[in-house]
């Protein structure tokens, strides 16, 4: 991780005060953002070294009539999906590692992911029980054969996942929390063990013996209707728990990575058993007035969502589906297929601990390509990991928020400056508008926000400055975008008017 991504308290506190970078930014860029902001109009690029410089708006020009005068094509006329919001997920270890800080260091970090002056995340993921960055395996009832959950409880999450919860509520009072879990409760599954494989090579071993074992394409969770309507009930008193403390479940998915036996937390099932459980979760869900969403789809292959679809009684409770990791092969078949139903980005890849430029731009050409094939949200992973980023079960991932459990502060990360390029700008309810180019000026995306201004967020790949010039109705924008940067510009809807 390089210094410029390092940010002291000071400079946190200065960009929550509203001086977006003033803790890093040279004072030229500084009095240029002076300039741009008399139009209303902004522009702010990431490079490898210089996090969120920002840089004067050109004027817009006339377009001429010539063929070849514009690079690419904006086309407002021409609004796709609506965009239900950006946000990362809630853990366990993060917390754990928020804990660490001072107050106000505590809130200087979660005000940089939850408020307009920083990623301005408005849609949060949280597992449901134990995850891979949980401190360890429990769920909300390991009681065995307890099918009426007497021992049901989330007294657990009141000393982790929920203070985390409210304290992102009390900077982003309207933000949507949706949930999944990893496994069930262990006596719900035919191996009865948290896991569904072996640690990996080096790994901490997780005790599960080779009868407990699962395996995709086949379900580990018991195929009985006494069993899943336990399971739903259990959805249900999460919902009912959770809305106790004020935190309101707006959505769910039945599994995280239904095909992946895992090390840790993991339950494998068919599409077909989870077409058999649907039904039961679409009873129990229906009256709390929560969302089902088909998911999290990790693999490239669209006949697992075509399999499930194809019963009548779980089509009918499925709106969305979430999908991560290689299910973005199966993007383009999915929406071809199921033109009406929600996609979401459900987790960035995460990398192994690095935090560094590479995957930041890996994680830029991820989410255009789900955008691109229709994707109305995306979720980060890990938003904060104490350095080091492990989880639990032995595998250290990226985080957006580092926190040093020496030095008790915190650095962002190149992932974080790539979150707020989007979500910092991008408002819930805003359309993806469709760029086109004939000249391959492919790398950009392009939204227009409730309120009309238009948002831009280009890349440049190139070890060069790239000058771009972009068509916006009956005028021109042209840039020169930084060498290897991204950039994000916003334009007042009165800047739009031809």
């Amino acid at each position: 991780m390089t210094d410029a991504f390092a940010l002291s308290r000071r400079g946190a506190l200065g960009m929550i005060g509203g001086v977006a970078g003033a803790g890093l930014l040279p004072a030229a860029a500084t009095a240029v953002e002076g300039k741009a902001g008399a139009s209303g109009a902004s522009w702010f690029s990431t490079t490898a070294t210089l996090p969120w410089q920002s840089h004067a708006v050109p004027a817009l020009a006339p377009a001429a009539p010539a063929m070849f005068a514009q690079d690419a094509t904006i086309q407002l006329d021409k609004p796709r999906q609506t965009m239900a919001g950006f946000g990362g997920a809630f853990s366990e270890r993060g917390w754990d590692a928020l804990t660490l800080l001072s107050p106000a260091k505590r809130h200087a970090a979660l005000s940089l992911l939850f408020t307009a002056q920083g990623c301005n995340f408005s849609q949060c993921r949280t597992p449901l029980g134990a995850d891979d960055f949980s401190r360890d395996w429990y769920s909300y009832d390991e009681t065995p054969g307890d099918f009426a959950l007497d021992h049901f409880s989330v007294a657990r999450d009141r000393e982790t996942l929920i203070p985390f919860i409210k304290a992102a509520q009390a900077l982003r009072p309207d933000l949507k929390v949706w949930a999944s879990p990893w496994s069930p409760p262990t006596w719900m599954k035919k191996g009865g063990h948290y896991a569904q494989a072996p640690a990996w090579p080096g790994q901490p071993a997780n005790g599960i013996k080779p009868e407990q074992l699962g395996h995709e394409g086949s379900d580990s969770f018991i195929q009985e209707d006494r069993y899943f309507a336990a399971y739903a009930n259990y959805f249900a008193r999460y919902v009912q728990a959770y809305a106790q403390e004020g935190i309101a479940i707006s959505t769910v998915m039945p599994q995280n990575e239904f095909n992946s036996a895992q090390p840790f937390p993991s339950c494998c099932w068919t599409p077909e058993g989870l077409a058999r459980f649907l039904p039961h979760l679409g009873r129990a869900m229906g009256p709390l007035g929560v969302t089902i969403f088909l998911g999290t789809l990790e693999r490239g292959n669209a006949d697992l969502v075509s399999k499930v679809m194809a019963d009548p009684q779980a089509a009918e409770v499925v709106k969305g589906l979430g999908v991560q990791w290689a299910g973005k092969g199966a993007l383009p078949v999915i929406r071809d297929r199921f033109p009406d139903i929600a996609i979401w980005g459900s987790e960035q890849e995460c990398g192994i601990g690095t935090n560094d430029w590479h995957y930041a731009r890996y994680g830029w050409a991820t989410i255009r390509q789900y955008f691109d094939a229709g994707a109305s949200a995306w979720t980060y992973w890990n938003m904060v990991m104490p350095t080091g980023g492990m989880s639990g079960w032995g595998w250290p991932q990226n985080s957006m928020i580092v926190v040093d459990p020496v030095k008790r502060d915190f650095t962002l990360t190149p992932d974080y400056w790539l979150m707020r390029h989007l979500g910092g700008q991008v408002q819930a309810g805003a359309r993806a508008v469709p760029v086109d180019s004939f000249l391959g000026f492919n790398d950009q995306l392009a939204f227009r926000n409730p309120d009309g201004s238009l948002v831009l967020v280009a890349n440049n790949g190139l070890g060069q400055i790239q000058r771009v010039r972009y068509g916006i109705g009956k005028r021109v924008l042209t840039l020169d975008l930084p060498a290897d940067s991204l950039n994000t510009l916003v334009l007042p809807a009165g800047l739009l008017e031809v």
